[in-house]
């Protein structure tokens, strides 16, 4: 039992640095600006309740609300402005505006926590109130922004620690943050994985023809993909490969450069044939924040080592961190 006990918790609170912190913060800073600035010219259109809207927000809010009426939404924000005299067109803008600011502070690294928690709640209320346009890429993003509103910041790559000379947390608390974030992506891909593999669609090419000439993800003209068709079988079977055995291949040493690289790249080319930049960049940031940060600072990787101080935190298992 001692042994065991030893174990866990070494596996659940491994001493590692702050670094992931930093990829994932700025990563997630990076995603909400270009988040706010796609939905620029029509952030209205989405979200207003009058004034000729592509949907009336009557219809998504109370859909939502027959879910659940406790869901942050644009509504709840519409309505506080009311009392005070505020029109819905000025608390919409108010709201694209303070949810770019909270992505430019995550960035910064400037009032991390407060922007972070500022960041999700926003971005929630946008993603949940124009529900019928929500797929993967939001349920992501949300997932990410609770793991840094809740994270232990800041790091040491941030205005805060800089101006506020904010002590160094625990490396064996950013560890079991870390862990938690590593657990979760392997039961995503897992789960994605063994759900493909059941059927025969990504074994015989079908799914990833279906993928790439489905409007509005066809970006590739039809006749490419029509000649390349003998290689989607390949790319389908890759796909399974990679998403199933990454919760295997993922933590070795020997194999996780190669399965990250290998994912990296699934993502990449995800965004460029498909037209999913987003989606392409979160899955990139959460999984580089989870598994990328020996890779990324491996020049610094002996200055990991050193004893812990304000402006320097221990990466004790950056190679063997599984």
């Amino acid at each position: 039992m001692k042994i065991s006990r030893k174990w866990l918790e070494d596996f659940l609170f491994p001493a590692v640095s702050d670094r992931w912190l930093a990829i994932l913060r700025v990563g997630l800073g990076v995603q909400i600006v270009v988040y706010c600035f796609s939905l620029y010219g029509e952030w209205h259109n989405l979200f207003a309740l009058t004034g000729g809207g592509w949907i009336n927000r009557d219809l998504t809010e109370a859909i939502l609300t027959s879910n659940s009426r406790f869901v942050p939404r644009i509504g709840w924000l519409v309505t506080v402005g009311s009392q005070i005299g505020l029109s819905e067109r000025v608390i919409l803008t108010i709201t694209w505006t303070s949810l770019l600011l909270a992505g430019c502070f995550l960035i910064a690294g400037f009032f991390c926590r407060t922007a972070a928690i500022a960041a999700w709640f926003l971005y929630v209320c946008a993603a949940k109130s124009g529900n019928l346009f929500v797929y993967g890429v939001d349920h992501f993003t949300i997932a990410g922004l609770f793991y840094l509103m809740i994270a232990p910041h800041p790091d040491r790559y941030t205005l805060d620690r800089k101006i506020w000379n904010s002590p160094a947390k625990d490396p064996e608390l950013h560890g079991f943050f870390r862990r938690v974030l590593q657990l979760h992506l392997c039961v995503i891909y897992f789960s994605g994985g063994i759900s493909k593999c059941l059927g025969s669609g990504w074994w015989t090419g079908e799914s990833m023809w279906r993928s790439l000439t489905r409007p509005p993800f066809n970006v590739i003209p039809g006749d490419v993909i029509l000649a390349a068709y003998p290689a989607l079988q390949v790319l389908g079977i890759a796909v399974l490969v990679l998403e199933t055995g990454y919760s295997i291949f993922i933590w070795p040493p020997r194999t996780r450069l190669v399965w990250l690289i290998g994912i990296i790249a699934m993502h990449i080319g995800i965004g460029l044939t498909m037209g999913l930049y987003l989606f392409a960049s979160i899955m990139i940031t959460l999984n580089l924040a989870a598994f990328g940060p020996e890779f990324i600072f491996r020049d610094r990787g002996s200055a990991d080592r050193k004893p812990e101080t304000p402006d320097n935190s221990p990466d004790q298992a950056a190679l063997s961190d599984a």
